[in-house]
């Protein structure tokens, strides 16, 4: 049964609490129109405050807090509150407490936001507790709470009412709360590196810096498409041509029409940055010293627990060539296979049909895909990848089938994407051309050309290292968290009828 009440239990339940609250009303005022408390301390605040007070002793110490209410026992003699920090108890001594306090404790709900005032003991089973003298509704819950905060087992329910799941499942609090601590230490990791944060543009004319599909909207006064940005990367670089700094990141969030799953979200957050006169070897040291740094930050060190298997991300990892995993997995060598007519064959062979038209570099990206991936476990950086499948980024001049490129792999997920710019406004146009002709899909058109960055390649760009960053699911990994609906506070769902 889900843990949202039906539609004749949840009207039974608002016309009960409505009348609660009509009674509040009359009798101590709207509590909707309270517009603020005088907190003095969180209830973790207190808890370590008063750490030491043995069983049974009492203090004098006045406090104010507040929360929402979690439980009432005893006709209001002990009621559970909650805040962003932690539980407490508030205690009422019901025998020697005023009558009309009395009859607002019998008003309250499961779910109501509280005040109190009172002074701080041990009770003698030895729980911190506020001997309350003075009781405020600040708000009034008109909607039921799930199962008395016993947690939301619906999990539908859960993504949908993400408000009322934060109260109810502590796991979820942790959760959100590493995935912004872990922001906020990224951030401060290239802070302290000398990077510069900056914004770039969410809506674009041309959908660019990545082969995805766009959301379209429609711009009235200008009557002109617009795109919601799949990746940053074209603009981030033409703040680096301009001279804004030679350092710089955005933490961004990006848009994928595409599909959901564990994995995937529409809306998706990464970290992308860009570095001046140096190239991908240097990307692979960031990507490794922050994601360390994360896990050293969140954990305490390198290793991490995630489902059944301890990762480690204590630098340096292994570099391994795409086309090198192949042949080691598999015994084909799509170096010797070094034409797409040749790489379909040899995909074919080991079981994996290829669309005709493909280029060499997409059979080899399908045959990673299928084969290789889901063994990378521990950190891996996979180097070497096609050319083909790698139009920003700067070819080998003695490889040039193959780019400066890497892809970072954890469990199986690709965690981080970094390469040698391309700086050649030249051969990005020719590049553009060839992605543009490249067989994606049946209803995938042509990708466009971004003129602009053409442009400002050609008014100089000088060589450069670029990476991005997955953070959500970096979060999944480092909160031990089965599906990136996990850490999206609100992850895109079909709505209910």
């Amino acid at each position: 049964m889900s843990d949202i009440a039906s539609a004749p239990q949840a009207e039974d339940e608002l016309s009960r609490r409505t009348e609660r609250l009509e009674k509040l009303t009359a009798q101590y005022g709207n509590p909707f129109d309270v517009t603020k408390f005088d907190k003095t301390h969180s209830a973790l605040s207190i808890k370590e405050k008063f750490a030491s007070l043995a069983a049974g002793e009492k203090t004098t110490q006045v406090v104010r807090v507040a929360g929402r209410v979690m439980a009432i026992r005893n006709n209001g003699m002990f009621v559970d509150i909650l805040d962003d920090s932690d539980r407490l108890q508030v205690f009422h001594d019901l025998k020697n407490t005023e009558p009309t306090r009395i009859e607002l404790l019998k008003l309250l709900d499961f779910g109501d936001i509280i005040g109190v005032e009172g002074t701080v003991r041990r009770t003698p089973r030895g729980e911190i507790t506020v001997d309350a003298v003075k009781l405020s509704v600040l708000a009034k819950a008109l909607e039921q709470p799930p199962e008395k905060f016993h947690g939301l087992k619906d999990i539908e329910a859960r993504f949908r009412h993400r408000e009322q799941d934060l109260v109810a499942t502590p796991r979820t609090r942790e959760t959100l709360r590493a995935r912004y601590k872990m922001v906020a230490a990224m951030r401060q990791f290239l802070y302290d590196r000398g990077f510069l944060e900056v914004e770039t543009p969410m809506l674009h004319v041309i959908p660019g810096g990545a082969l995805a599909k766009p959301f379209i909207t429609h711009h009235n006064t200008l009557d002109m498409p617009l795109y919601l940005r799949i990746a940053p990367e074209l603009h981030l670089k033409r703040l680096v041509i301009g001279g804004l700094s030679e350092k710089l990141f955005e933490i961004n969030r990006c848009f994928r029409n595409e599909g959901i799953s564990p994995r995937h979200n529409p809306e998706f957050s990464t970290l992308e940055l860009y570095q001046a006169y140096v190239d991908f070897t240097a990307m692979i040291e960031i990507t490794e010293s922050v994601i360390f740094h994360v896990a050293k930050i969140l954990h305490g060190s390198g290793k991490v627990k995630f489902g059944d298997i301890e990762l480690d991300f204590t630098p340096p990892w292994p570099r391994k060539g795409m086309v090198d995993l192949i042949r080691e997995h598999t015994g084909v060598d799509f170096y010797a296979a070094n034409n797409a007519a040749k790489a379909r064959e040899q995909a074919k062979k080991i079981g994996i049909a290829t669309e005709p038209g493909i280029s060499w570099g997409q059979v080899v990206e399908v045959v990673f895909a299928e084969k290789i991936e889901d063994q990378l476990i521990q950190p891996t950086h996979v180097i070497d990848l096609p050319k083909e499948i790698s139009p920003l980024a700067k070819a080998w001049p003695d490889r040039p089938h193959v780019a400066q490129r890497f892809e970072t792999y954890v469990n199986g997920w690709e965690i981080a994407n970094a390469f040698s710019e391309l700086n050649d406004p030249r051969e990005q146009r020719a590049r553009f051309l060839e992605q543009a002709e490249q067989k994606r899909g049946p209803d995938d058109p042509p990708h466009p050309i971004d003129e602009d960055f053409i442009k400002a390649l050609a008014f100089g760009m000088p060589p450069m290292g670029g990476l991005g960053i997955g953070i959500d699911r970096l979060g999944m990994l480092m909160t031990d968290s089965p599906s990136i609906r996990e850490v999206i506070a609100f992850p895109t769902m079909r709505p209910v009828d």
